[in-house]
């Protein structure tokens, strides 16, 4: 283990990115990701893409629909290690 190297994050993700990628990697469609929701399609495409503002509330229904906590998609670029030092 002593060769062993912590990864480096390489790329920014945004709110709607990390929500994009979540729905993919379940294989969900946003239509399929809206019925499971109940937020509309056009909604989620909204978000995904930036447009409008994810909030706590879509946060929480988000999360629970693509298996995660809510601050995975809040705060996709978080780095605890650097911000507990701080």
């Amino acid at each position: 283990m002593k060769d062993y190297r912590k990864a480096k994050k390489h790329i920014e993700v945004s709110v709607g990115e990390s929500v994009k990628i979540l729905r993919e990697l379940q294989e969900l469609s946003q239509n399929e990701l809206a019925v499971l929701t109940d937020i509309p399609q056009s909604t989620i495409s909204a978000i995904e893409n930036n447009r409008i503002q994810l909030g706590v509330e879509r946060a929480k229904v988000l999360a629970r629909a693509l298996q995660c906590h809510p601050s995975v998609l809040v705060f996709p670029g978080w780095d605890i290690e650097h911000e507990s030092a701080a």
